[in-house]
Formats: structure tokens, C-alpha cells, sequence
């Protein structure tokens, strides 16, 4: 079966009669790997390493995905893609699954052809200022100059900001994210904004880190989580409930180092998540192990944040709206029964 692209989407990226592959698992099967787009280059999210080997929790989201499939967290290829390419990819079949700090709006939902399957990261737009400028809020930038990337809502976010603060400002916007990063760094603008996650990532890489400060305000709602095409509900089906999984496991207490032992645990929430009791990997097309190898692979949510972004890590970020719903977070994933 084939599913085409909205008129909109079509309209809007010149797709003519292409079409996308409703069966998305069973290509994916055939070829033996999860096509995973994400990021040109963003530490704690994904960001490659000088040997090509990627990190991040949206590169340990598509691992979980490889290992729900193939049991096998291996089976994944990334490809690096900047935001102006990012929907195209995936619309177009380059990517299956597109995992890349990409925030869930109305519009992106509604008329590109797409869906997002989740949210792995609360995210909000921030700004970053040289300490030097003695700047404490982000009201006090009446006529500077930003620095950002093109195809993003940070755009659009920075505008809605100004004008409603009655500021002049000047955007200078770059496709790529290095681009905007060197271009700030050069002293080309005053101010670097992007999801404050991005901020504080995006620092390690200027040459002095410590010369810097993200300002306090958060100007917008930035929910960033995976993305893939319409028409294909078991696909999208796979994609919502790896993140699901990982969410229920945290909540259980089951990690990537006790995962074996809880398999003999007589909790029934426990015994449906990794598969001794119930047929719910058989519902979306996989084996009912299918969780647990998720589990192996990446861990729980926890795991994946800690690892990645957390406090012990050059990020150093909180849980905050991100740790569990029984944690005063945000993050709550629909049971497994």
C-alpha cells in the first residue's frame, strides 16, 4: 500500500507524486538497519565523535528502536541532516525515522505528513550573552543582533519576543548549526538563541565557555521528540512505544543492568513490559521481547538522560520537567496491558 503526501506537503516541497511506503518495517527489515536522521552536530542529543561514532539521547532513541526490531541496537545508520533538510528526508523516504530536536507544533502535525510519536525532551527557547556585555535578562536586548539557524521555529519565537516586548533586533540566521555557533563565537552577534538544551550544548564548543551565560527567560514551549511519516500506523506505532517503554521502565525500576534479573519478577506490570506475560510486541509486529531489548541496549529513560545531558555529565542539566510524573515532571507514558 501507498500512502501519499498531503497537498500541502506536496505544495510546499515539490514532492509531485511521490509517495511513501506505508509498510515501513518491512523495508526497514529487508535492508536490516533503522535510517536515522538527526543532527549536524549537537553534544548530548547527537553529536559524532572525530571517528564518526554518534552519541545522545536522540541517537540512543533510534538504537532503541534498532534493538526493538532487530534485537540489535547496532542495526541503525545516521544521517546527519541540518533543519532546512530534516522534514524532506523523512518525507521522501531518505530517513525512516527522524530524531533530531525537533519541536512538536500544530502545524508540523497537520500539514506536512508526519507525526510525532512522542516527546523525550521539554524543551524552551533561550538566549546566550558574552558575560562582558553586562546583561542580566533578556528584556535588556533592545536592538541587538542574533544569531540563529533558518527553517526553525526559533525564528519565528524570537520575533513573537521582540515584538511583544516593543524591541528592535537583527536576526542573522545560518543554515547550519556550526555556522551559527563560529558566527557568535567571531563576534558577529550579541546573542546566540536556540532550545536552551542547545544553549548549554552549544557552549562546549566556543572558545572561551566560561565567557558566556544563558540568560534566565524561557520565551516559548519547545516539546522535541521523534518524528515519522503518516499513512503507517504499526511504524509510528513502534515509534511511540519504544519511547513509551523506556518511560514505564524507569517508572518499574528496571535498567539496563537489572533488566535479566526483573524478567523472573512477579509484578504483572513488569512481566508485560518485558514480555513474560501478554503478546504486545506480536500487536506492533515484533517479538514480545521486544522491550526488554530496548532495556539492554539504551537502558530506561533515566539511564539515557543521565548518560547523556545529566548532571555528571559537560552538560549538567537537571531532570527538572523532564524527570518522571511521580516526580513533579512531565514525563508519563500510557501503560502496557
Amino acid at each position: 500500500m501507498k500512502h501519499l503526501f498531503t497537498a500541502a506537503a506536496v505544495a510546499a516541497f515539490g514532492l509531485g507524486a511521490v509517495s511513501a511506503q506505508a509498510a515501513t518495517l518491512d523495508d526497514v527489515k529487508a535492508k536490516g538497519f533503522v535510517q536515522c536522521g538527526v543532527s549536524q552536530g549537537l553534544p548530548g542529543f547527537s553529536n559524532p565523535d572525530d571517528s564518526g561514532n554518534w552519541s545522545g539521547i536522540d541517537v540512543d532513541y533510534c538504537r532503541g528502536v534498532a534493538a526493538a526490531v532487530f534485537g540489535d541496537a547496532t542495526a541503525v545508520k545516521f544521517t546527519p541532516l541540518s533543519a532546512k533538510e530534516r522534514f524532506t528526508a523523512l518525507q521522501t523516504g531518505e530517513v525512516d525515522i527522524l530524531s533530531r530536536n525537533t519541536t512538536w507544533t500544530m502545524g508540523r502535525d497537520t500539514s506536512l505528513g508526519l507525526n510525532f510519536a512522542g516527546v523525550t525532551y521539554y524543551d524552551g527557547q533561550g538566549f546566550m550573552v558574552r558575560k562582558s556585555l553586562g546583561i542580566a535578562s533578556a528584556l535588556e536586548l533592545e536592538g541587538a543582533s542574533v544569531c540563529t539557524n533558518t527553517g526553525t521555529t526559533t525564528e519565528l519565537n524570537v520575533a513573537d519576543y521582540f515584538r511583544a516586548n516593543n524591541m528592535q533586533y537583527e536576526i542573522v540566521a545560518f543554515e547550519k548549526a556550526d555556522e551559527v555557533v563560529q558566527s557568535y563565537d567571531a563576534g558577529r552577534c550579541d546573542v546566540y538563541t536556540t532550545d536552551a538544551s542547545g544553549l548549554y550544548a552549544q557552549r562546549l564548543k566556543l572558545t572561551n565557555p566560561d565567557d558566556h551565560v544563558v540568560l534566565p527567560e524561557i520565551i516559548s514551549k519547545e516539546p522535541l521528540g521523534p518524528v515519522v511519516r503518516q499513512g503507517d500506523d504499526q511504524w509510528f506505532n513502534i515509534a511511540k512505544w519504544v519511547y513509551f517503554a523506556m518511560i514505564n521502565a524507569e517508572e518499574l525500576g528496571v535498567t539496563q543492568g537489572n533488566v535479566d534479573e526483573m524478567m523472573g519478577s512477579d509484578n504483572p506490570s513488569i512481566k508485560r513490559l518485558l514480555g513474560s506475560e501478554g503478546a504486545y510486541g506480536e500487536a506492533i509486529g515484533l517479538g514480545n521481547d521486544w522491550a526488554a531489548n530496548v532495556i539492554k541496549a539504551v537502558g530506561n529513560y533515566g539511564e539515557m538522560f543521565d548518560r547523556n545531558v545529566g548532571p555528571d555529565t559537560p552538560l549538567g542539566i537537571a531532570r527538572g520537567q523532564n524527570a518522571l510524573w511521580t516526580k513533579g515532571g512531565l514525563q508519563y507514558a500510557p501503560p502496557i496491558r
